[in-house]
């Protein structure tokens, strides 16, 4: 399952859970993302830059890490996007 968090036009935060985020889990991964909301949608509207799905990042490694020493189970994967503007730097790679 894939969940949201953030303001779609400053950054993103996905996080991917093998069950449903409850509310008490929405709350701490809120404070955890800089009071970001979580946001009840299936998909985000517009263009983002992050890595590809591919591909798990260090960063995603230590933000599970992070929320498994909060007592939160069932995180396998966390990630952060950047809306696509023209002042967005794209590494090809």
């Amino acid at each position: 399952m894939i969940c949201f968090f953030g303001a779609p036009k400053v950054a993103i935060f996905v996080v991917e859970t093998q069950q449903p985020i409850d509310p008490e889990t929405s709350a701490k991964l809120q404070w955890l993302f800089g009071d970001q909301p979580q946001l009840h949608t299936e998909e985000i509207e517009g263009g983002f830059v992050g890595p590809r799905s591919s591909m798990i990042t260090p960063w995603s490694t230590n933000a599970v890490e992070i929320t498994q020493n909060m007592g939160i189970e069932g995180i396998s994967r966390i990630e952060t996007f950047l809306p696509h503007t023209s002042e967005t730097n794209i590494d090809p790679m």
